[in-house]
């Protein structure tokens, strides 16, 4: 008698080039819809990629079918106020927009809901013509609750943002790349080698500049215009300091590649 195989993990890790993560979300049957579990998975793999100096960049997916459908409704159908204040997922989303290493989304198919917001969670966002972006939470009655509002309002604008959240309406890839959601939009079955090839891209590049890049973009949609110019020049100080700059220089001047070693 053949033993029952173990069910397949809800989260894929594979090394599709050096330097670069690539996290899949494999929940099939369910669109992928992001269960707290799931979340928390995703939440985990980032904070290990986090710490881990072989790790240069990440590329988040749902594969080429769909990216993620939304939040696990069936989950949501057992919250009530103090359940939903009180949520595991709360500190999952914490920890996913706090990853200081960067995230390239490759986005094929819907991103609904709570796949709309871990999309927006990435740094680049790849889509596949196809693919759809929205926030339909209003259609069960709430709104958005991992910045479906905030994060959609700063990308994309308010005008996008209340179409979003107060119709339930999607937009394609072609609109979300025009008001600033998508940075590239490419053939379907080309979405997800564009995305790996963009990531392993920035994994060559010195690791210390690219993460203070990051930093510096992310802040200015918070901080006021010479606050971030400060921050800016500081940190482009301190790079002067690296021996990744020196080499830098040094390829330039002699005419080779640079061969970058995050020092």
């Amino acid at each position: 008698m053949t033993a029952p195989q173990p069910p397949a993990p809800e989260l894929l890790h594979d090394t599709p080039e050096p330097g670069v993560l690539r996290l899949t979300l494999n929940r099939p049957t369910a669109r992928n819809a992001l269960s707290t579990a799931l979340l928390g998975a995703v939440a985990d793999a980032l904070d290990a990629a986090s710490a881990d100096p072989a790790v240069h960049a990440v590329v988040l997916t749902g594969g080429p079918a769909i990216f993620a459908a939304g939040a696990d409704i069936k989950e949501l159908a057992t919250r009530d106020t103090a359940g939903a204040l009180d949520d595991a997922r709360v500190g999952h989303w914490q920890r996913i927009r706090r990853f200081p290493k960067p995230i390239v989304a490759a986005v094929n198919g819907l991103a609904l809901g709570g796949g709309c917001e871990l999309a927006m969670s990435a740094d680049i966002v790849v889509a596949g013509t196809g693919a759809k972006f929205g926030q339909p939470e209003i259609n069960l009655g709430l709104v958005p609750g991992a910045g479906g509002t905030q994060i959609l309002a700063r990308l994309a604008g308010p005008q996008i943002a209340m179409k979003l959240v107060l119709a339930g309406e999607t937009i394609d890839a072609t609109e979300a790349k025009q008001c600033g959601l998508v940075a590239e939009t490419v053939a379907d079955d080309a979405c997800q080698a564009r995305a790996v090839a963009l990531a392993a891209k920035i994994a060559a590049k010195p690791a210390l500049a690219v993460r203070l890049g990051k930093e510096l973009v992310r802040a200015a949609r918070d901080v006021p215009l010479e606050q971030g110019l400060l921050f800016e020049r500081k940190a482009f100080a301190a790079l002067f300091a690296t021996a990744d700059f020196r080499e830098g220089v040094a390829a330039f001047l002699e005419k080779r590649p640079a061969k970058f070693a995050g020092k």
